[in-house]
């Protein structure tokens, strides 16, 4: 694990957890402008071929821990599934990645699974429909990917890289997944500390409705993570196996007004004042 040298000349890593993350899906789905989102890192491979392969590491906080993530995009071309095979050893997550706009990428995930039984079998693995901003394009219907991803005990993500929504999200729930899985389910007890971005976040989302985070004078990238922070966190969220999270998942707040009917509130006549009073001595408190 490469980590930087503190003063005293012994390695100190900049980070808790270190990840191999696998990118997988038919070619033009936009796995590359997954990674091409996430601002820091390095996107150099560290392995001196990379023919098919592109690479980028980012760093996560999840609920306090610094997870560092290697993230492998391999190429959807048939040529490349030996790269694939040879990728993924050693991987402890994958993400499945299909285009919404595109019927033909989401048939492919079929293909997809096939090959990671056979070469990554047991490997955490997550659904991710990607291009959500072309929404009004979509060939794939939400629910029916979600039955899908449940049907194959997968947690569902629909991200927009161009919006930066719920990118972070599946990757933070994947190691969330991943470290789970390894016996760090200790970090998420009930009474764990949050980090500090995880409290602002929850302290503005809890007291601003969705449609008003616009409003707020913050830079845009920082909205935007309120808005898949408000997302994730269960105003528009639907929770299975893990979690899943798009925008077609809302609505439920206005039913629940519906079931709830407002109380009848009893209209009280106004009381006369006694005969006995007079307008001088009488006083309203």
């Amino acid at each position: 694990m490469r980590g930087r040298m503190g003063t005293q000349g012994s390695p100190v890593k900049s980070y808790d957890y270190l990840l191999k993350f696998l990118l997988v899906g038919d070619s033009d789905v936009g796995k590359g402008e997954i990674l091409e989102s996430l601002q820091d890192g390095a996107s150099e491979s560290p392995y001196a071929y990379s023919n098919g392969i592109d690479y980028k590491t980012t760093t996560i906080l999840l609920d306090g821990r610094r997870v560092k993530l290697e993230l492998w995009d391999t190429s959807g071309q048939g040529r490349f599934c030996t790269i694939f095979r040879s990728y993924s050893r050693g991987a402890q997550g994958i993400l499945l990645v299909y285009d919404i706009t595109n019927r033909w990428s989401f048939d492919g995930i079929d293909r997809w699974i096939k090959e990671i039984d056979e070469h990554a079998p047991g490997v955490p693995r997550i659904l991710v429909g990607n291009r959500l901003h072309l929404a009004f394009k979509r060939q794939v219907p939400t629910e029916q990917a979600r039955s899908y991803a449940e049907k194959n005990c997968m947690t569902f993500f629909e991200v927009s890289p161009l919006c930066n929504f719920n990118v972070i999200e599946s990757f933070t729930e994947l190691s969330r997944i991943v470290l789970m899985r390894h016996g760090m389910e200790k970090i998420w007890r009930p009474n764990r500390v949050f980090s500090l971005q995880d409290l602002c976040c929850r302290a503005i989302v809890s007291c601003t409705p969705v449609h008003l985070i616009d409003k707020l004078p913050l830079p845009v990238t920082i909205k935007s993570h309120l808005k898949s922070f408000s997302m994730a966190n269960g105003m528009n969220a639907v929770m299975m196996h893990g979690r899943s999270y798009s925008l077609a998942s809302g609505g439920g707040g206005r039913g629940s007004k519906e079931q709830n009917p407002a109380r009848p509130t009893s209209i009280r006549p106004p009381q006369s004042p006694p005969q006995n009073c007079s307008r001088n001595n009488c006083k309203i408190s």
